[in-house]
């Protein structure tokens, strides 16, 4: 865990890539994908790319190998496809290319939406982790999900990461 020294030290305005995934959204009804475009730039964040791609973990992954390999983006949001159904498969896709899990931040999402929807929350598999230089934050679809996860743990958290991950290397 870095130690106090840390703290303070961000980025400003981190180049960010947005994903929605899903089946049936549109540009037009993409609501979540949306949300997390309008809070990352409230807050002074670039969006650099925005997709929407069906759940195919193939195309998924191809997706985020491309966004590491080309060193644009700091930060990668994904929402959609983070649930239990056969269709569900973000959660697999997103841990492949991982090189590092942020286990807390799928302990604290699932723990902060318990308060707000009770044990459907253990439902979600949201996950996050380092993808080379990237951090990578996978949430569920839904604008309440998206609203807890972008408030409570992306936003106030995103600027030192992206520093964090820009620092020297050991």
């Amino acid at each position: 865990m870095p130690g106090p020294n840390h703290k303070g030290k961000e980025i400003k305005s981190v180049p960010c890539a947005v994903i929605t995934v899903s089946d049936t959204r549109t540009v037009e009804t993409d609501g979540s994908g949306k949300l997390i475009c309008d809070l990352l730039t409230e807050h002074g964040h670039e969006i650099r790319d925005f997709k929407i791609v069906k759940d195919e973990p193939d195309e998924i992954r191809e997706l985020l190998r491309k966004l590491r390999d080309d060193g644009q983006c700091a930060a990668v949001l994904i929402n959609g496809g983070t649930g239990v159904s056969a269709r569900d498969t973000t959660y697999e896709a997103v841990s492949d290319v991982l090189d590092k899990v942020l286990d807390g931040f799928g302990e604290l999402f699932r723990m902060k939406s318990y308060d707000e929807i009770g044990p459907s929350a253990m439902l979600s598999r949201a996950v996050a982790g380092i993808m080379g230089h990237c951090v990578v934050f996978s949430m569920p679809g839904s604008t309440g999900a998206v609203r807890l996860a972008m408030n409570d743990l992306i936003l106030p958290e995103l600027g030192h990461i992206a520093y964090l991950l820009a620092g020297p290397r050991a």
